[in-house]
């Protein structure tokens, strides 16, 4: 089973004409498609949204389609908020979740608006001497600890995670938000990532309900939603079959009925911070075959490199490969894919069965679309590329230029030596 690139050899070739390889596109039809599947998923639930984690692809015209569809912006940091300010997103569409948030970043959230999701329980008093009066409607970032398993097993081990209050401390925690003021409550919760089934959001939305039970007969507060975050993910692997949103969806609404509806809370919003899902299919990194090396192993060397595409590197996360215009040719070269950064594990793919690949031809590599362009980086002086649009039409239009030496030397621009760069 192969997977299908949104993009074809002759489109690429034109492309090219005005914006070199390496680069970054995104497929509008398939962005707007997905999100119109999620919103239709959880329109049972009345006060449904969507806060997109821009940390997944940071991108102005992107994060606009997903706005035609209600999505919101959930930030982690002070330049999200900013890129979320000057998109004209405040208030209730911004929710900040973040972790060992400085002062000035609550601050700044603060002023536009933004639902706060506290990390921690020292926050409180933390958030409290910033803002000298908490807001009227706050959230709680929960962490059972353990593992969090599902009917297929153990899906990850939320124990070992940095994130979020335990269960003693999100009771104390609402108590003392209470007699702080707050007035209104939400809670979140990320418990596992990437999960490629449809039983993760259920199962995590039930434990999630039936805290909220208890947490409104214990403490009195005033629940006004419930966060799932993100964790639904992809298929990477070609023979993976994905998530089913609309089955997901369903699921989640049966729990709700099942344990919030006989609870008298079947007014609690459910909100989501999807990122990989909404955008990481429909991205490719779009390559060029520059050199080819035979020594222990056969080598094809790309015009991008790790700073492009992180993943692979980092966690030696699959991403498939296609060589285009050679779709229908057998897999029967062996090769591992790299880049040209200073270390070794700056390579795509490892022992990778791909049709002969000649020097000049265009590699997709598929599922950039989250996490890809977002993570790059500037080892070896190297820059990051330019991100174009595959417009429902046809278009191709540039969404963020590639970097220049300029870009790279910026921030010498306070020393005597950054008039002696020759730009």
């Amino acid at each position: 089973m192969n997977k299908v690139p949104f993009v074809t050899k002759e489109q690429v070739e034109e492309i090219v004409k005005t914006y070199p390889t390496p680069f970054h596109i995104y497929d509008e039809k398939g962005i707007r498609e997905n999100a119109q599947k999620l919103k239709q998923a959880f329109s049972w639930n009345k006060g449904y949204k969507e806060f997109f984690a821009v940390k997944a692809t940071p991108n102005p015209f992107l994060i606009d389609i997903l706005r035609d569809y209600g999505c919101g912006c959930d930030c982690s940091s002070l330049t999200e908020l900013m890129l979320s300010e000057a998109m004209g997103v405040k208030g209730e569409d911004i929710m900040f979740s973040s972790n060992d948030t400085p002062a000035e970043e609550f601050a700044y959230a603060a002023k536009l608006g933004a639902t706060i999701n506290l990390d921690d329980i020292t926050h409180i008093e933390f958030l409290e001497e910033i803002m000298g009066k908490l807001p009227e409607t706050m959230s709680c970032r929960y962490n059972p600890g353990g593992v969090f398993k599902i009917s297929n097993g153990i899906m990850d081990n939320p124990g070992d995670a940095k994130y979020g209050f335990t269960t003693e401390q999100m009771f104390e925690g609402f108590r003392i938000l209470k007699e702080k003021g707050v007035k209104h409550f939400g809670i979140h919760a990320f418990l596992a990532s990437n999960t490629v089934t449809n039983e993760y959001y259920p199962v995590l939305a039930k434990e999630m309900f039936e805290l909220a039970v208890r947490l409104k007969e214990e403490t009195g507060a005033d629940i006004r939603f419930i966060n799932l975050s993100g964790g639904i993910g992809v298929p990477y692997l070609p023979d993976q079959e994905g998530n089913d949103i609309l089955a997901i969806g369903d699921g989640v609404r049966k729990m709700y009925e099942e344990v919030l509806v006989p609870a008298g809370m079947g007014d609690v919003a459910i909100y989501t911070e999807l990122g990989r899902f909404m955008m990481a299919p429909y991205g490719h990194l779009v390559t060029q075959a520059i050199h080819e090396k035979h020594t222990h192993k056969e080598y094809i060397g790309c015009d991008a490199c790790a700073v492009n595409l992180m993943r692979p590197a980092m966690y030696g996360a699959y991403h498939h490969i296609t060589v285009l215009g050679k779709e229908g040719q057998a897999c029967d070269h062996m090769y591992d894919v790299t880049g040209s950064l200073c270390e070794n594990n700056d390579k795509f793919a490892i022992d990778r069965m791909l049709p002969k690949v000649d020097m000049g031809d265009y590699l997709v590599i598929h599922d950039t679309g989250a996490h890809g362009f977002a993570m790059g980086y500037n080892y070896n002086g190297k820059l990051k590329s330019s991100e174009l649009l595959l417009k429902e039409n046809g278009d191709v239009q540039l969404i963020r230029r590639a970097e220049t030496p300029k870009d790279y030397f910026a921030t010498f621009d306070c020393f005597e030596i950054y008039d002696k760069f020759n730009f």
